[in-house]
């Protein structure tokens, strides 16, 4: 209707994984999101240091022909916080991720985890990188998810920088751009106290559901449905 301030949807979605995974595991969300007309891309981060995803992620952003819906999981949520502040980002999905604040990173959050708040099993360093025990990764990482699709994340994981997880954000881009966020009650790499503590910092926009870490795999339309709220500058999500 002429003279409506009703927001137009954002059509361009970009997803960045987090670490010890790649991009290939959105395949579900990237399904239903283009079968719902969006245009989707996927980064393919290095995730060896928070200052070459970042600048991974704003090439894809340059690509696009329009505004953005950025959308980070887990470590990813660093990356978005920090790329957001591409001008073509105008909204923020946070899918139990990590949403640090200037001169915070991940190390942040899981140097002095609260009592009781369960460990994930990172072997110590090697080489600077780091990766999960496999034979604790499904419990750890995916437990909601098909046992055989948990093996074979556990033995294709992706090596995460002990530097990426130490890069301080310059400024965050939910400080002056919308963001919504998918808390995972089940999680056991991010705590939910965590996840709604940043939540709640970044003023986002929540929707809560049980699940695992990999909610992106086990439970694709859960967050879908996010993602398409924050396209919609929905102010609830349902």
């Amino acid at each position: 209707m002429e003279g409506s301030s009703v927001p137009k949807r954002i059509n361009t979605v970009v997803i960045v994984h987090g670490g010890l995974v790649d991009g290939s595991g959105w395949r579900g969300v990237y399904d239903i999101l283009t079968d719902d007309g969006f245009n989707v891309s996927v980064v393919q981060n290095p995730t060896a240091s928070l200052q070459g995803d970042v600048s991974v992620t704003k090439l894809a952003l340059d690509e696009q022909m329009g505004p953005v819906v950025l959308v980070g999981h887990s470590y990813g949520g660093s990356v978005i916080t920090e790329a957001g502040n591409h001008p073509k980002v105008e909204r923020l999905v946070y899918v139990t991720a990590f949403a640090p604040d200037k001169g915070e990173s991940v190390n942040t959050f899981i140097a002095n985890p609260p009592p009781g708040a369960p460990a994930p099993p990172i072997l110590p360093p090697r080489d600077g990188y780091l990766f999960l025990d496999k034979s604790k990764f499904a419990a750890s990482f995916a437990a909601d998810v098909d046992p055989k699709t948990a093996e074979f994340m556990a033995v294709s994981q992706v090596p995460w920088g002990v530097e990426a997880l130490g890069g301080q954000i310059t400024e965050p881009a939910w400080k002056t751009k919308p963001s919504w966020y998918l808390l995972v009650t089940d999680d056991r790499m991010i705590p939910v106290a965590a996840q709604r503590f940043m939540c709640e910092r970044a003023g986002a926009k929540a929707r809560e559901v049980p699940g695992n870490h990999a909610i992106y795999v086990s439970n694709p339309r859960a967050v879908a449905t996010v993602i398409q709220a924050a396209a919609s500058a929905e102010l609830a999500v349902r």
